[in-house]
This record gives structure tokens, sequence and C-alpha cells, in this order.
């Protein structure tokens, strides 16, 4: 639009539609002193408009049997809606009304801050959750995107003693030219075109200034807690492809391959069903607008610690050496193939990945075209890819013990 608002449909027959608001500002765009304002935001524009209450909205979504949600990360805001399709414009506006006219009353946010502080304290009962966020905190030190998407008590008291703190943050980020509206489902392309600009169209155009590129900093490579847990749980990883990078999708192949959602990836393959140190051992690998990284996690008991640690290192260290054989290569593509054709089929995934691949690089392409270009893949490629990234000497390592 106009404004800077983007809008992307994608037509499917499912008599259920996806829609939502995905806006371009995380954690990472918080000051220190604010920490877990845009977390904090995400949830307090449920809590009431200034045209309806907390359980109107509530309402005015289940009341028709949709279900609303929303999320938080370090660079998005997502709110969004499952209806059915002759549904979209009621959810829409409504949805438009939470971010352009929130209440913010102080008597709805404070039990909002107790939610929050419960979910912190849930969280740190979580080692499997809370390690990501310390990595995280190892890997990009001296980062806002360091930093922990819940906020901390202490950040949490300040950024709710007012209610001009949100207002203001809001004004400043919430801006026309990082929000993407969009819809998946059986709704005509022209009519939500038409809903869209009339929710979000009177809008001022106010571009944000852009974000400052992620310096490194090294501080340190290894880090260690005592967790007092019955099971030592571990974390290996390092930077990695921003979005967009043209080995992004090679190191997307490289990674399902290493540790993917499959049993038959190398990893669960080498501690789980050969040795069976571990119940779960996953790698992942989270780019992001101007970096990235990539970490493997699992869990296991504190004698076999050190075992399973050379093991991971052992497979890491064979996709240096050892470039895939062609028929392994082939037998990846056609694993993945099969693994995003089934993921597709996911409306609420499909929707959210729709949004974000806007978002970011202002198209959207079909699985089918993803697919095509990770079949250029060539081995020697994936063996640079993990040369470049798995070296020891470049790795982060955290434990809780």
């Amino acid at each position: 639009m106009p404004n800077g608002v983007k809008i992307v449909h994608r037509w499917t027959p499912s008599p259920v539609a996806y829609v939502g608001v995905m806006v371009g500002t995380g954690t990472r765009d918080e000051r220190p002193e604010e920490n877990g304002m845009a977390h904090y935001i995400e949830h307090c524009v449920f809590k009431g408009t200034t045209h309806h209450s907390a359980r109107q909205i509530i309402h005015s979504i289940e009341g028709i049997g949709g279900e609303i949600n929303a999320y938080t990360t370090k660079e998005e805001t997502t709110f969004y809606a499952a209806i059915l399709a002759e549904h979209v414009q009621l959810t829409l506006h409504l949805i438009a009304e939470m971010l352009t006219e929130p209440a913010f009353k102080k008597e709805e946010t404070d039990k909002e801050r107790m939610v929050i502080l419960d979910e912190i304290e849930s969280y740190n009962d979580s080692p499997s959750e809370l390690i990501y966020d310390d990595f995280e905190n190892l890997v990009f030190a001296g980062s806002p995107l360091a930093q922990p998407i819940l906020g901390t008590k202490k950040t949490l008291k300040h950024i709710s003693s007012k209610p001009s703190y949100a207002q203001e943050w809001m004004q400043t980020h919430y801006t026309p030219d990082r929000m993407v509206v969009f819809c998946q489902g059986d709704v005509k392309p022209e009519r939500f075109f038409r809903i869209a600009e009339k929710a979000f169209g009177t809008l001022t155009r106010n571009p944000r200034e852009p974000r400052e590129t992620m310096e490194p900093s090294f501080l340190e490579r290894t880090r260690a807690y005592k967790k007092h847990t019955h099971q030592v749980h571990a974390m290996i990883g390092g930077r990695a492809y921003k979005i967009g990078h043209e080995l992004q999708l090679p190191m997307f192949l490289l990674n399902n391959i290493l540790g993917g959602g499959s049993l038959n990836s190398r990893l669960n393959l080498s501690l789980r069903e050969s040795k069976g140190l571990v119940y779960t051992v996953e790698s992942t690998y989270t780019p992001l607008s101007d970096t990235g990284y990539w970490c493997i996690y699992w869990a296991c008991d504190p004698e076999d610690y050190s075992l399973s640690f050379s093991l991971v290192r052992k497979e890491l260290d064979k996709l240096m050496e050892t470039p895939l054989s062609r028929s392994a290569l082939q037998h990846a593509l056609v694993q993945l193939r099969g693994q995003l054709a089934i993921s597709a089929q996911n409306q609420e995934n499909s929707a959210l990945a729709l949004a974000k691949s806007v978002l970011y690089r202002g198209y959207a392409p079909e699985w089918q075209e993803t697919m095509r270009q990770i079949e250029q893949t060539t081995e020697l490629q994936l063996q640079e890819v993990a040369q470049e990234l798995f070296e020891a000497q470049k790795t982060f390592i955290l434990t809780y013990e």
C-alpha cells in the first residue's frame, strides 16, 4: 500500500483461513532497560482497546469458533487467527484495532504482568527451553539479540510502571513499513485486499530507521551453569548465514542431514539408536535478518556427557572432512522434498512462513520452487559450508550441570 504496509494472500481450498499481521519488530529492538517490551505489548493488546474490552476481544473470535494467537521472537511480533473464511473481515479489523488503538488500562496490564512473571518462572523450570536463551546470550554477547524475549523481573516492573512506555514504543516500532498483512485460505484475493486496505490503509507512512548491523563480539566460547538438574543439558553451535544468503538453503539441507526432525538424522542414529545415550538430540539452524546461528541440543546422564560430546563432534568433523556421496545427497534431497511437501499442508505454519518471507524478502515462493533451488546444492558445497561453520575453534559450548 502507499503507506508501506505489505499485503500477501495465498488461496487454498480450505474453508479455514489464517489471517493476521506480522510486525518486523522484536526483542533486538529493545534497549537493555526495556528488555521484554515487545513480548509485554504482545500480551497487553489483548487486554482491551478503546472500543472493546478483553472479554469482548476473546468472545469476538472464540464466539465464531475461531482461535486467536500471538507470539514474539527476536525480530518479529505476530498476531493471527484461525477462523472460517467468511469471518476474515471481522477478524482482521479486530486485529487492526488491537494494534492501532490499544487501551493499556493499568488495572488490566498489571494482571498481564503477573501472567508474564509466571511465564518467566515456568520457563526457568524448563532447562530444555531455557538453554536456548542462554545459548543465544553466549553466541550474541554484546548485542540486543542476546536478551531474553520475556525480559526479566526487573525490566518488566519498569516497562509496566507507566502505560506511556508501551504506547511510545509501539509508535516508534509498529510502523507501516514493518507490517505484513497476510491471509491463507478460501478467500478471493480481491476481497482480502479490500479488507486489508480498509483496516490498515489509514496508517501514516512513517519509515523506521534501519537496524544497526550486528557486529561480532566473541567474549567467551564456553560457559557452564550449575543447575542441579538430574541430567546434563548441553548445546554446541555457532554463527551462521542470514536470511537470503546464497548459502542459506545449503545450510538448511545440511542441518536436516545432521540432526533435523527425522529419526534417521546422523546425530539421532549415533547418539540414540546406536549408543542409547539420549532421548532427544536435535540440531537447529535459525537465519535472522543480518546474521544467524546453528546449534545442537541434547541431554544425557552426567557419566555419558564426555562420550556424547565426542560423538557430536565426530559427526561434525565427518561432514567437514568427507563430502557426501552422490547417493547420500540424493537420499537427503528425496527425504527433504517429502518433509517440505508435508509441512506445506500445515495451513498455520504455511501462512506464517508466507508472511515472514514477504517481510524479509519481498516475495513468497511455493515450496516446490524452494526445493528446486535446494536441489542445485552439490556435495562439495555442503562440505564447504560444514568447513566454514563447524570448525571447533568457531563453536560455542554451553552446559547445565
